[in-house]
């Protein structure tokens, strides 16, 4: 399972890679005016500078609703940077956006995907990813999980290699449901990822040790 964690904030990235598991970042609009990043120059440089932090994708979101500005963002994306991975929403001209990018060899990742025939229709187009938001339909009282595990048995029965990534994770659970259900990616918060660290067996054990070495010395 890889692991990206979702935010645009540089030393959170630093703090991810340094810890030896990361394997990319998704960023969107919203992350980044939490960042302070505005301005379509400043964003575009953003990107180069998460990239060169990084050794993985990096999920860069259009922001255009029409295929023809879809296509000239994406892309722009995809020539700023290997890694970039150009984040697509599932929409009517999304869907034909990632069957242009598709061809043209250029990475998707098919962004707020809800429903089991969305991430289909993803697929078919020849998405690289696709983003399921477990967390959100969480907050609506629906199984985000029930979604991941529905879209597994689809891309296994048809062989798919559209990676299912899922996204809006909310805590640790999260991640570890989601390697159950066979999900190949999930993006996160740094403290979904640092929470898998955790457990006060492994707190009381060390403790112990220490004590036990510090008698003997």
């Amino acid at each position: 399972m890889k692991f990206f964690i979702d935010t645009a904030n540089l030393d959170q990235i630093r703090d991810a890679q340094e810890l030896g598991v990361l394997d990319g970042v998704t960023t969107n609009p919203s992350l980044m005016a939490k960042e302070g990043i505005t301005g379509r120059n400043n964003i575009l440089k953003h990107y180069v500078d998460i990239c060169n932090i990084v050794d993985g994708d990096v999920s860069a979101e259009v922001i255009a609703t029409d295929l023809k500005g879809m296509i000239r963002e994406g892309e722009e994306l995809s020539e700023l940077h290997d890694q970039i991975v150009v984040k697509v929403p599932m929409i009517r001209d999304g869907v034909k956006a990632l069957k242009y990018f598709s061809d043209k060899g250029i990475r998707t990742n098919c962004t707020l995907v809800f429903s089991p025939g969305q991430a289909l229709l993803a697929a078919k187009a020849g998405a690289t990813y696709v983003s399921p938001f477990l967390g959100r339909l969480d907050d609506v009282s629906t199984d985000g999980l029930n979604l991941i595990a529905e879209i597994r048995l689809i891309y296994d029965n048809y062989d798919f290699q559209t990676q299912i990534l899922a996204a809006s994770i909310r805590h640790t659970m999260h991640v570890i449901d989601c390697a159950k259900l066979g999900a190949d990616v999930m993006t996160g918060p740094l403290s979904s990822i640092e929470g898998l660290l955790k457990h006060p067996l492994t707190d009381i054990g060390l403790a112990k040790f220490l004590e036990d070495y510090k008698k003997g010395n």
